[in-house]
C-alpha cells in the first residue's frame, strides 16, 4: 500500500518536472504566488490538550446527562395493525 506521503513527494516530483522547462523569472512569480497563498491560509492547529477544560459550567457531568437526556424529544408514531 502506497502511504499518502509517497504519493505526495510523486506529486512534487511530477509538479518540478513540468515546471523545469520555465524560465526563471516565472519560476520566481510561482514562488511568490505560492508563498502569499501559504501567509493566507495557515490556521493555528491545536493539540487535543488545548481543549481541555474549555467547557465552563456549575453543573456536574451528571447534571449536564440528565439535561440532555431531560431534552430529547420523541417524534415516533408507532401505529397499531
Amino acid at each position: 500500500m502506497v502511504s499518502t506521503n509517497d504519493l505526495n513527494i510523486r506529486l512534487a516530483d511530477s509538479y518540478l518536472a513540468l515546471l523545469k522547462n520555465m524560465s526563471a523569472d516565472m519560476r520566481l512569480e510561482l514562488i511568490g504566488k505560492l508563498s502569499a497563498s501559504l501567509k493566507s491560509t495557515v490556521t493555528k492547529k491545536h493539540s487535543v490538550d488545548y481543549y481541555n477544560g474549555i467547557w465552563n459550567s456549575t453543573e456536574s457531568a451528571e447534571e449536564i446527562i440528565e439535561t440532555i437526556r431531560a431534552s430529547r424529544v420523541s417524534t415516533r408514531q408507532i401505529e397499531s395493525f
